[in-house]
């Protein structure tokens, strides 16, 4: 194998497929990046047999040449050596040759590496995937999805099925939800699904925080591809299968109330500053017990305690009070993390009193909603 290849280029299709490298793999193929010179383009692969990214280089755009191949072949690298290595190459021409058993001549300007190379016939296979059913979606709109429900996936490995999020398509309702039994986060939007419907997919928390890192920030359609026991993300040259993890998502729905017996409208950004300096003294406590209750003048009062270091106490204005009265304590990390993924001014909260679900959502919109489990407080 020998071509030549922009700098650039290669390091951009580095970065995409490097995040499939195991860092911790015991199969040595695995820890290898594979590079496969045609006369159409480069392609890299990397799988660490729950995610697989696949890009592929074009010898030329409309604008310039990218890549030029003299022979056509494949060989893989480890992945730990040529990231760092193509990244800090001096010249922005790279020149790449296979020789015998597969040692490998990186030469950029005046500098050359020899690096050990690996049989690509042991590099996995991509899964061969039928696309029958494929849903369109915008990108920003995906990474949106993404980041407003993964952050509630549990990190417990003892119930693998809650570290994903479950996937439904209904009537062209595409919905997100993540619970890890303490909050649940969920997510929804309309997209062009040509009557296509599923339930019960899973994927991987981590996964989706990989791909939303590749996903491009420009308007594009990400291709969803959905199969037996894989999904496939198709992001213009680069493609990102994922394993769906094994197993029922517990129904979330009956948790979820429909009416409250004391609800409130404030601001997002006033309510998340309050909570985030109350937190200082809660995380001093180890745990982040935070306390909000209703006033006689129609606000609220957040506070929170440490023995050492003393009480943080705040009041804070409403737009709209509901109900009744209402003393609660619930996890203010948890909280934090909801008000960082609001993208509404204001929020509503809904209350049942206090030992029952909180519930929190954009006040102009019911795209997303979230719930945090209370805390059982003596005081």
């Amino acid at each position: 194998m020998k071509f030549t290849i922009l700098r650039n280029e290669l390091n951009e299709a580095i970065q995409h497929v490097s995040k499939a490298v195991g860092s911790r793999t015991t199969i040595p193929i695995l820890s290898g990046i594979k590079l496969d010179a045609g006369f159409s383009g480069i392609t890299l692969t990397a799988s660490d047999t729950d995610i697989s990214i696949q890009s592929f280089i074009p010898l030329e755009t409309a604008d310039k040449t990218i890549a030029t191949v003299v022979k056509p072949g494949s060989v893989v690298l480890t992945a730990k050596f040529f990231v760092e290595i193509v990244k800090k190459l001096p010249h922005e021409e790279v020149h790449i040759e296979v020789g015998e058993r597969f040692q490998t001549m990186i030469t950029s300007g005046a500098t050359e590496i020899q690096l050990v190379g690996l049989d690509p016939e042991e590099f996995p296979v991509l899964p061969s995937l039928m696309e029958e059913q494929i849903v369109s979606i915008p990108g920003d709109l995906l990474r949106d999805m993404i980041r407003q429900t993964v952050f509630a996936v549990t990190t417990n490995e003892s119930t693998p099925i809650l570290t994903g999020v479950l996937w439904n398509l209904h009537d062209g309702e595409f919905k997100f939800v993540a619970t890890d039994r303490h909050r649940l986060a969920s997510r929804q939007s309309t997209v062009a699904s040509d009557d296509m419907r599923f339930s019960n997919i899973v994927i991987s928390g981590k996964t989706l925080s990989e791909l939303s890192k590749i996903v491009p920030d420009q308007n594009v359609m990400v291709d969803i591809v959905v199969a037996e026991n894989q999904v496939l993300f198709k992001l213009g040259n680069v493609l990102f299968y994922s394993r769906m993890l094994d197993g029922t998502y517990p129904d979330t729905s009956k948790i979820i109330p429909q009416s409250f017996k004391t609800e409130l409208v404030l601001n997002t950004r006033q309510l998340s500053d309050s909570i985030d300096r109350a937190y200082l003294l809660s995380r001093e406590e180890k745990t982040n017990i935070v306390r909000l209750v209703t006033t006689e003048n129609g606000g609220i009062e957040i506070s929170s305690s440490s023995s050492e270091l003393g009480k943080v106490t705040e009041q804070l204005s409403v737009s709209e009070m509901r109900g009744e009265p209402l003393k609660i304590a619930f996890n203010s990390k948890y909280m934090l993390d909801v008000l960082k993924v609001i993208d509404s001014e204001e929020l509503f909260i809904g209350f049942n009193g206090s030992m029952s679900p909180i519930i929190i959502r954009p006040n102009d919109h019911q795209l997303s909603l979230h719930l945090i489990l209370p805390y059982r407080t003596t005081n």
